[in-house]
């Protein structure tokens, strides 16, 4: 029972959104158009928050999650179009996760030998090779993409999917192998001096992050249901590394925080579109000058007055 209620502390932010966006959908506040808005919403924060394990715990910068992402979008719309059901959905999840893991973990072998601007060059091209791949296969109908995908990524699975991704990272990073991860962003050297298998700590960490964006793909494909190779090329990996930078390199709540905050203002500034780009980019140019190590830093949503008091309600219990 004591270890029940901190527990239920932990849980309680995941509850709150569920309960209150499924009681908003319930009553209709919530139209398609909003809902699409959370949705995508949801998916860059599985994106991001994936492409964080990498860039912001590890230290790896990398420029080829989309290719991740497309892998992930491809082999869920396949086998969901396949396998025209609930069951096939789930499968087209899973198999797009394990197809973008393995792939990461083939590619991170050789390259994450790299550092720095060679790993993010390296890592950009393995990314146009799937997507110049994806253009020119078959089965993936070329450059004309894929299009009516069965819809099955509703609000049970998108906030289902998307609490397991921050929940399993979580747990990630403070394990011993979590820590092994920042002991390589902070000082490779110094890891491999006490013993620390860098190589492979890098590969898992790819591994891992690409599993996600996998995860971030599938549900893409399902929801949106026409995906297009040309959906999935740099500006895609950009987009997703704002999102991390914006937020702060090894924050995972800087992550969700920036994930909503670019979305609210995408949509506010949709009405403007001849000046939105200008806009949108003045804004992150101003965020970035006020606040250079992003929204939260590294620090987490645990680390400010919300998660002390969060703090207090677990000693009580």
């Amino acid at each position: 029972m004591k270890t029940l209620k901190p527990m239920f502390w932990r849980a309680l932010p995941f509850i709150v959104a569920y309960v209150v966006v499924l009681a908003l959908i319930s009553a209709g506040v919530i139209n398609d158009y909003i809902f699409a808005i959370i949705v995508t919403i949801c998916i860059n924060i599985i994106l991001a928050a994936s492409l964080n394990l990498v860039t912001g715990f590890t230290g790896q910068f990398s420029l080829g999650h989309a290719g991740f992402m497309a892998l992930g979008a491809y082999t869920c719309a396949l086998i969901t179009m396949h396998f025209d059901s609930v069951f096939g959905f789930a499968l087209g999840i899973l198999g797009g996760a394990v197809v973008s893991a393995l792939v990461g973990a083939l590619v991170g072998l050789p390259t994450l030998r790299l550092r720095g601007d060679y790993l993010a060059i390296a890592t950009l091209g393995m990314a146009e090779i799937i997507r110049v791949i994806l253009l020119n296969l078959g089965i993936t109908n070329g450059a004309a993409g894929l299009s009516g995908i069965p819809q099955y990524a509703d609000w049970n699975w998108v906030f289902g999917l998307t609490a397991v991704t921050l929940i399993v990272l979580w747990n990630y990073i403070r394990s011993s192998h979590g820590r092994r991860a920042i002991a390589v962003r902070e000082d490779e050297i110094a890891a491999e001096a006490i013993g620390i298998n860098t190589t492979a700590v890098k590969v898992q960490a790819f591994t891992i992050g690409a599993f996600f964006a996998g995860i971030g793909g599938g549900l893409y494909a399902t929801y949106f249901y026409v995906i297009k190779p040309d959906q999935f090329g740099f500006l895609k990996s950009i987009d997703i590394l704002v999102i991390v930078v914006l937020g702060g390199l090894g924050s995972l709540s800087g992550t969700v925080v920036a994930a909503i905050v670019l979305a609210l203002v995408s949509t506010v500034l949709a009405d403007f579109s001849d000046i939105r780009m200008i806009i949108y980019s003045l804004i992150l140019v101003l965020i970035m000058i006020f606040r250079p190590g992003g929204l939260m830093g590294s620090k987490e949503i645990t680390d400010t007055v919300l998660g002390k008091v969060f703090r207090r309600k677990e000693a009580k219990a």
